[in-house]
């Protein structure tokens, strides 16, 4: 293999970049697990060019924080030597600069170019890239010589002949990129759907004909264990292998010694998830995405249900392992002069989560918006009686204007955010939602839930539950 960044490269098994599961727990984990490299999830440049770098001495972390105050992305020293930064972009000036601010926190920066959902696509980011080749060799060139002393490399699908495919591959190549990572699938597929024989012969001949590491990826329908990330490797006859959905599903995929059970791997997840202060949104979806139709189980019903990183530990029986790492947190941050916002008992932390969850004004656009840190769950809504339904016959019943919405897809962490102009104000939650119909949704629950209404389908007010009942 040429080039100087060939060893960092070859012969390597990876966490590939996955949005909201690859974050610092999940990265560290399969660190611990095996993994040689581990990706970040895709970061889009407009956001990330905007934010500082904070170093956290609470948690020993670098954090890359938003001018709205929000962790964009959390590394520490013990990944540093082996995470690559993966952004989403379309313009080499932006990439250049979200690189450099990162660049010395980071082992590599990668550029996705194989991205197919529609917000990449929209803004030219992603698998877009792959029919826009100029720019595509403009961002790498870009980015290669400008931060000579890291790597730089993309990871692309595969376009719809061979030819196609090699005359990017060996353009991108041209560029001086330290390695690249080949989907196997084209833009059009989902990852339901198996990578063929004829698109594993297309990676085998991309990896025949460069010079610097292929890393073949897309065969988690055929991953269940490390010997199986070993044998599409050698089908593919790639240097290296990145893993996704087998790691998302059970991170000691990478274990050469074996898989453990989900339900250990979930304690050892949540104990990183604890030392590193992650958000418990996210690592209850990374939990729950590992146990899967074990949610069924009486430990995925608690799951399911809890609101807090102490509840999901509280799951698997480390409540006081939650309990003695806020107690230390709080006694560091004394010892070291820092303002420390958490929590010193169960009790407490039961009281902070309830306060999150009151209404609250904050200024949104210029307007006075009352936000509340709730969501709506559409897997709860077995009537059909949902929020929006709800708001817009009680405003039908009370001769009020028929709300109205208005929503942005935040271009971090491309979740949606809804604001519901009804009854004379303006309600948004502040958790953001996966479409733009749920966020609407869960803008209509804050409306109905800040003023204390509970609807029946009809338009009408619920009566008050009689208290000898309750």
């Amino acid at each position: 293999m040429a080039g100087k960044w060939a060893g960092m490269y070859a012969s390597k098994i990876m966490l590939a970049p996955m949005v909201r599961v690859g974050t610092l727990p999940s990265r560290l984990l399969a660190l611990r697990y095996g993994a040689d490299l581990v990706y970040t999830e895709e970061l889009i440049d407009h956001g990330m060019v905007n934010c500082t770098r904070v170093e956290n001495k609470l948690l020993g972390t670098v954090d890359f924080v938003s001018p709205a105050g929000k962790v964009i992305l959390r590394t520490c020293p013990e990944e540093k030597h082996a995470v690559i930064f993966q952004m989403g972009t379309s313009d080499p000036e932006r990439a250049v600069a979200t690189a450099r601010l990162v660049a010395n926190d980071v082992a590599g920066i990668d550029v996705n170019m194989g991205c197919p959902k529609p917000f990449s696509l929209k803004g030219g980011m992603g698998a877009a890239l792959l029919r826009a080749p100029d720019t595509a060799h403009a961002i790498l060139t870009a980015l290669v010589a400008s931060l000579p002393n890291t790597p730089i490399t993309c990871k692309i699908r595969l376009l719809g002949t061979e030819e196609e495919t090699l005359a990017l591959v060996r353009r991108l190549v041209s560029t001086g990129i330290a390695a690249i990572g080949v989907h196997g699938r084209v833009q059009t597929q989902r990852p339901r759907e198996p990578v063929s024989e004829e698109q594993i012969a297309m990676i085998r001949k991309i990896a025949s004909e460069v010079d610097i590491p292929v890393i073949a990826n897309g065969g988690s329908l055929d991953i269940s264990t490390y010997d199986d990330v070993v044998a599409f490797r050698e089908a593919t006859g790639c240097s290296s292998v990145m893993v996704a959905r087998a790691a998302q599903y059970n991170e000691s995929v990478f274990r050469r010694e074996g898989l453990l059970p989900v339900p250990e791997v979930c304690k050892d997840y949540l104990r990183l998830a604890v030392e590193y202060d992650n958000p418990w949104e996210n690592s209850k979806y990374c939990l729950m995405s590992m146990m899967r139709s074990a949610m069924l189980t009486p430990e995925g019903e608690s799951l399911r249900t809890a609101t807090g990183l102490r509840q999901m530990c509280a799951v698997w029986g480390l409540g006081p392992v939650y309990d003695a790492a806020v107690v230390a947190r709080a006694e560091k941050a004394a010892a070291i002069g820092v303002e420390y916002h958490g929590v010193g008992s169960p009790e407490e932390e039961a009281e902070r989560e309830s306060a999150r969850k009151r209404p609250r004004v904050e200024r949104i656009d210029d307007k006075d918006v009352t936000v509340m840190e709730i969501a709506f769950d559409r897997r709860t809504n077995k009537d059909g009686d949902n929020p929006k339904t709800q708001l817009i016959n009680y405003c039908t019943k009370q001769g009020l204007p028929r709300p109205e919405y208005t929503t942005q897809q935040d271009p971090t962490d491309k979740r949606f955010h809804a604001v519901c102009l009804a009854i004379g104000g303006r309600f948004a939650s502040t958790k953001g939602d996966a479409n733009k119909r749920q966020a609407e949704q869960s803008a209509a629950l804050v409306c109905l839930t800040a003023n204390g209404l509970s609807v029946n389908k009809d338009g009408t007010l619920k009566a008050p539950p009689n208290p000898t009942e309750v």
